[in-house]
């Protein structure tokens, strides 16, 4: 059994925890939290063997092989060098750091090394994202000129909505387009094969100052009705309309979003091509669109007897038992632990996002918020 560690007991700690027992041949044999109270309590819970309240000493479990990184935005950079000096393989939550410069480091870092390294891009691992790649790549939609679509979500919309990553200390000077919009530019990213390299953005911050509840709030959770509150100013996004181009000069535009109602987790994509189109939403994520002009538009199901091989390879179970977010997080894990297996830092492209991609994430999101600020198109710094 390979033993594992995680870091960070908040909204997405418990999902990562989940997935690895899934996979069957990971124990997690420790959780880190913010105290030892809480780490204790939240292993309880989630029966956990051993909590600490120091990542130093997690670190020096006996036997520990990987640790996943799921504390806030602010912390990354800090304990992915941490976990890298130690020697251990890292599996950290998005965004990999707060900088372009932060993210060149930690790649150079895990590189020098040798430890196998993944970043949190979950939206790449479902089934139909995989066929979709799998029809561009074999050529089905032509030539792709235009991608189009957007990730929105609500859960931000009240004034009285507030949450740690409304700090720029703690989540950074982009909010919603670092928080979903780097998840829909690795999935299109994947998608086409093709890498953006020049942005215009433009972002809105809805409520300039909110009010948060005095009581401690958790991610995508209400505050309670008789809760007190206090004015607190706002200075990252809640809304942002992006254009985008290509490295072969197709053209893409981008709309996120933390306060569209009725909007939960809808991140979708649509490839215009030479000879077709290709279309998903993640809140029917079983099914991919596929658009003609001169025969009747389809749509294909995550049945694996109709998939091509590379997406058939990530359905487990008969077509119409629907497999969703959790699923393709098991996924996302079970390529990164084959790395681990093998013993090998991943080379090339290796099927999950590295912190490669993450750097590479991170250098887009820098020239987004760049763009908006100088309200001109930027160019996407270069990794290396």
């Amino acid at each position: 059994m390979i033993k594992a560690a995680i870091v960070g007991a908040g909204f997405i700690g418990p999902a990562h925890l989940e997935a690895l027992r899934r996979l069957g041949d990971v124990e997690v044999v420790a959780l880190c939290d913010r105290t030892q109270a809480a780490a204790e309590k939240k292993a309880a819970q989630l029966n956990v063997a051993h909590a600490y309240s120091d990542p130093a000493a997690l670190l020096a479990h006996p036997g520990l092989q990987v640790v996943h990184n799921c504390t806030p935005n602010h912390l990354h950079a800090s304990l992915n060098r941490q976990i890298i000096a130690a020697g251990k393989h890292v599996f950290s939550e998005k965004p990999l750091c707060m900088t372009g410069d932060e993210a060149r480091e930690l790649l150079a870092l895990a590189e020098a090394k040798g430890v196998v390294h993944g970043v949190s891009f979950v939206y790449r691992h479902f089934a139909m994202v995989q066929q979709a790649a799998a029809l561009v790549n074999s050529g089905r939609a032509g030539r792709i000129f235009a991608v189009h679509g957007g990730y929105l979500q609500d859960w931000m919309l009240k004034q009285t909505d507030y949450n740690w990553r409304i700090d720029p200390e703690r989540g950074g000077a982009c909010r919603t387009v670092a928080d979903i919009g780097s998840h829909w530019c690795d999935t299109v990213q994947f998608v086409t094969g093709l890498k953006i390299v020049e942005v215009m953005a433009d972002f809105s911050v809805v409520w300039p100052v909110r009010l948060a509840a005095r009581q401690r709030s958790v991610s995508f959770g209400a505050a309670q009705g008789n809760a007190e509150y206090e004015e607190k100013p706002v200075t990252t996004e809640d809304f942002a309309s992006i254009l985008l181009r290509f490295a072969d000069g197709s053209r893409g535009n981008l709309t996120v979003s933390q306060v569209s109602a009725g909007r939960k987790n809808h991140l979708s994509f649509e490839l215009n091509g030479s000879d077709g189109s290709i279309g998903w939403d993640q809140e029917i994520p079983q099914r991919l669109w596929l658009g003609y002009r001169d025969r009747p538009n389809g749509t294909v199901s995550d049945d694996p007897g109709l998939l091509l091989p590379a997406a058939a390879a990530h359905v487990h179970y008969p077509g119409g038992h629907i497999e969703g977010w959790p699923d393709a997080f098991k996924n996302m894990l079970a390529c990164f632990y084959a790395d681990v297996k093998a013993g090998k830092a991943p080379a090339g492209e290796a099927g999950y996002a590295t912190f490669r991609e993450g750097a590479q994430i991170m250098l887009i999101v820098d020239a987004m918020l760049q763009s908006h600020r100088e309200q001109r198109w930027v160019k996407v710094a270069a990794l290396t």
